[in-house]
């Protein structure tokens, strides 16, 4: 099993977090693979560029040469955001289109997207987990 990481939880980390860090060692100690996608990378990247955090950034740059970042380069990973997001506009319970990019890409590549974020627990077929409201 491997893990995504959101960009909410990403901060968390970025903000040395005590609990998701635990988590994040303790997942690194079983030898499992936790990526970033691409759209936390960037999302990430411009809130700190926004807010002049230079400490952050590089924080950020030094975490993403620790775990992989995941890119949208496979068609499979553009097909399923696009599926995600017609079924949720026909119930009408849309949510935002990176969150479906995020969600997509973890669902094709078959990992643990982990997010602190409800408005994932429409998406159909997502393996979800928060590591900031999870029991210590």
């Amino acid at each position: 099993m491997g893990y995504l990481l959101d960009t909410n939880i990403l901060t968390a980390i970025l903000k040395n977090n005590q609990k998701v860090n635990s988590k994040l060692e303790e997942v690194r100690f079983l030898g499992e693979d936790v990526f970033i996608s691409c759209i936390t990378y960037f999302e990430s990247k411009r809130g700190l560029l926004y807010a002049n955090a230079s400490r952050q950034i590089s924080d950020l740059n030094k975490f993403c040469g620790i775990y992989r970042i995941l890119f949208l380069d496979d068609l499979e990973i553009i097909e399923k955001p696009c599926e995600i997001h017609a079924d949720l506009k026909r119930k009408g319970r849309k949510i935002q289109e990176a969150d479906v990019l995020i969600a997509a890409t973890a669902i094709v590549r078959g990992l643990v997207l982990i997010s602190d974020d409800s408005d994932l627990l429409r998406v159909e077929r997502l393996n979800l987990e928060n590591w900031l409201r999870m029991e210590s």
